[in-house]
């Protein structure tokens, strides 16, 4: 492994994995790969922006390790998560040979180790994929867990798989050439990891924000390998989000529905995110659940990322809506996780919803 590469393992019995972080580990793949593969056939799901750059060097390691197969390249962007790209996706399965011994390997974003993480779980009952994750928001969040998906018009990941990967390869010098808002954006999930878990953390991002956006090597490597440690406690707890996992949705109960409000083309899921941990920080403040002191920290941190506190051009009603439409609803209440302290969140289904109303209207503005 390169000097300075970070391995964080994900602990669940025969699903178990390892996550590596670290400069230059796209040439690795290949390796990894063919070390965790159960069989020799691949195939490579990646997007028209990111194939260009890294594909060529991801295939040239794999066929070097003795991997076999093809490439294929989808839309960029969330509308990429479809039923149709699936489909596609599938055909491409079966032109390339694919079989139950056979690997996906899935080179991009948040929406590409998804889509393919889907696939990959769907296609023969489930075959193996391994994540080699090019941006940020994906190397400390999406690509780690196991939860894959597609949307549906009405709502966000409505369908899907949980669905371990075999390996997650992060190369921290793919974000070299990330687009400033996506690295932005990526940011927003790795300030939720020191909301949810450690107030250490917070304070360390609060110190280093100037450096994380810099995109200094180390301090990226630093903060994604504590992000995926925290999530990786969090996941080996609770595999299918039946209770402790639920705190990494810290945000993300107003961050999808502004997302589905919107058409998923105004923010951005790390902004969305953003707005979405601001909202949840105000509501607990207004609860009595943490400190103002804490909410104020929170949103000077997310401002201090270049990320939005408030959505712009959204009505209140419709994000409304598309809240109790979330998954994560049940019985028609809502299920929000908010912060009870600097470092720790709970789980409440009894949030007045006059409460999260006046949020919403204070935080969407026309």
């Amino acid at each position: 492994m390169p000097e300075g590469t970070r391995v964080v393992k994900v602990n669940l019995g025969a699903r178990s994995y390892e996550i590596r972080i670290g400069p230059g580990l796209i040439r690795e793949v290949g390796r990894i790969v063919a070390g965790v593969a159960r069989g020799r056939r691949i195939l490579i799901v990646t997007d028209r922006h990111v194939g260009p750059k890294y594909g060529h060097a991801l295939a040239a390691s794999l066929r070097d390790a003795g991997m076999e197969g093809a490439a294929v390249e989808i839309p960029p962007g969330e509308g990429a998560k479809s039923l149709k790209i699936a489909s596609f996706l599938y055909d491409q399965c079966i032109e390339t040979g694919l079989d139950r011994r056979s690997t996906i390997v899935a080179l991009g974003g948040g929406v590409i180790g998804d889509v393919a993480g889907f696939v990959a779980a769907t296609f023969m009952r489930g075959i193996d994929y391994v994540q080699v994750p090019t941006t940020l928001l994906a190397q400390v969040d999406s690509s780690v867990g196991g939860k894959t998906a597609i949307d549906h018009p009405k709502a966000k990941n409505a369908i899907g798989a949980f669905h371990q990967p075999r390996a997650v390869v992060a190369d921290v010098r793919a974000l070299e050439t990330l687009p400033e808002r996506e690295l932005k954006a990526g940011i927003a999930e790795v300030i939720k990891y020191g909301v949810i878990a450690d107030a250490d953390f917070f304070a360390f991002l609060e110190s280093n924000m100037a450096a994380l956006l810099a995109r200094r090597e180390d301090v990226l490597t630093g903060a994604i390998a504590r992000s995926c440690e925290i999530k990786a406690s969090v996941v080996e707890a609770d595999e299918r989000e039946s209770g402790p996992r639920e705190a990494l949705n810290f945000g993300h109960t107003f961050g999808h529905a502004i997302e589905t409000a919107t058409g998923y083309g105004k923010y951005l899921h790390g902004e969305a995110v953003a707005i979405g941990m601001a909202m949840a920080g105000r509501l607990a403040a207004d609860r009595g659940l943490w400190a103002a002191d804490d909410a104020s920290r929170l949103e000077k941190l997310i401002v201090a990322a270049g990320l939005p506190v408030r959505a712009s051009g959204v009505d209140p009603a419709a994000v409304r809506e598309a809240m109790f439409r979330d998954k994560k609803a049940r019985d028609g209440r809502l299920r929000l996780v908010l912060p009870v302290g600097m470092g720790r969140v709970r789980t409440f289904d009894d949030i007045p919803e006059d409460a999260v109303g006046r949020i919403l209207a204070a935080g969407c503005e026309s």
